[in-house]
């Protein structure tokens, strides 16, 4: 079982006392120690609205994650130096495709399901045309700013993935009681 599993449990018990018997709490307190982005990432993406049953999500947590993630790309294209900030005009710009990019790729890795399959990759009973079996939607967009958002998908999945690493790690150093 992976660490978005434990989470996403941990989240949906009813019973969170902290004993020797009782453990449900300890995916909770490693996604909090294990602190960073990747929490608020593994938040929105796992476990908002899955405790409430609500498919809208926590609008609070996406609207920080959103604020935060397009901070970090913009940081990001700057040090990339994806484009030329020389005149006035061009840091606009710039600053226009940065926040693109940000909610482009926040958008596609937290839902990047091919809409024609809905991310199952079959289409009755034939692999789907669409994203050809694969499940996942196609990155819309023209080459540069495309390449850009699928950059910062994959930067998304390290991020995450590094947060679960930390968070198993608290996990199996959990002192017994």
């Amino acid at each position: 079982m992976g660490f978005a599993d434990r989470f996403v449990r941990s989240l949906n018990s009813y019973d969170l006392r902290d004993d020797a018997h009782h453990h449900a709490l300890d995916a909770i307190a490693a996604a909090a120690l294990a602190g960073d982005l990747g929490s608020l990432l593994a938040r929105v993406k796992y476990a908002d609205g899955t405790v409430n049953r609500l498919f809208e999500g926590n609008h609070q947590n996406l609207a920080q994650l959103l604020r935060l993630w397009t901070n970090a790309v913009i940081k990001k294209g700057r040090q990339r130096r994806w484009v030329k900030e020389n005149t006035a005009w061009d840091a606009q710009a710039a600053q226009s495709l940065y926040r693109r990019v940000a909610e482009r790729s926040l958008a596609y890795w937290l839902d990047g399901k091919c809409p024609t399959c809905h991310g199952t990759g079959q289409d009755g009973h034939r692999a789907c045309a669409a994203c050809k079996g694969n499940g996942k939607a196609e990155v819309q967009g023209g080459g540069f700013e495309r390449e850009r958002v699928l950059d910062m998908v994959s930067e998304l999945e390290v991020i995450v993935q590094s947060h679960h690493a930390r968070a198993n790690a608290l996990l199996r150093k959990r002192p017994a009681n």
